[in-house]
């Protein structure tokens, strides 16, 4: 796909852009070594590129989406987050900065993406007020990693008891009969959807 997009567009910037290097996915299949691609960024990429075509520049697209899909230098007020519908006041008011705080009034991105996933999560159902606090704690204290490795985050129960866990990806993890994974998402996909919405 990304040998098609640099003969088409003849741009390797942006072809580079489109397709990030850590969304190749090989794999050995019975036909040989096999390329593959994460469905939902791939997707997400390209609605991005439909969506911001008219008002951008190839150049200027291509600077947009070439920063580092974890860890973009995008910042955002939280007038900007609940404007947006990136995250809820709830989320805001409860794991935000402080009131008050000059500072505390502009998120980076770092900042933003545990929010945002406790937002989502609490969206679907999947975790209570209380779990997010774990969340944003793990999130803080182990997230991002310096290997550039992508990540997952689960998040589990066993007999009523909450943990999560971050996880380099591709890994296979076997629990006992008596967890049920409550999540398990990708890091890199939030983090292309959060950059989507400030973009």
């Amino acid at each position: 796909m990304q040998l098609r997009l640099r003969q088409k567009l003849g741009v390797a910037k942006f072809s580079n852009a489109c397709v990030p290097e850590e969304w190749f996915i090989r794999k050995s299949t019975f036909t040989g070594q096999e390329t593959f691609f994460p469905k939902d960024l791939i997707l997400s990429r390209i609605d991005q590129i439909i969506n911001k075509k008219d008002d951008l520049s190839l150049d200027e697209l291509a600077e947009k989406l070439s920063h580092s899909p974890l860890l973009p230098d995008l910042y955002a007020t939280s007038d900007d987050l609940k404007e947006r519908n990136i995250v809820s006041v709830i989320v805001l008011d409860r794991y935000g900065a402080s009131p008050g705080s000059e500072q505390a009034a502009v998120y980076s991105f770092q900042q933003m993406l545990p929010l945002f996933t406790i937002n989502q999560l609490l969206a679907n159902g999947e975790i209570s007020l209380e779990e997010g606090g774990l969340l944003l704690e793990t999130l803080n204290e182990q997230w991002p990693k310096p290997d550039g490795k992508p990540y997952e985050l689960l998040f589990f129960r066993k007999m009523g008891v909450s943990s999560c866990l971050l996880v380099s990806v591709p890994a296979d993890l076997h629990f006992d009969k008596g967890v049920k994974v409550v999540a398990r998402i990708s890091l890199v996909e939030l983090a292309e959807q959060l950059k989507g919405k400030l973009i």
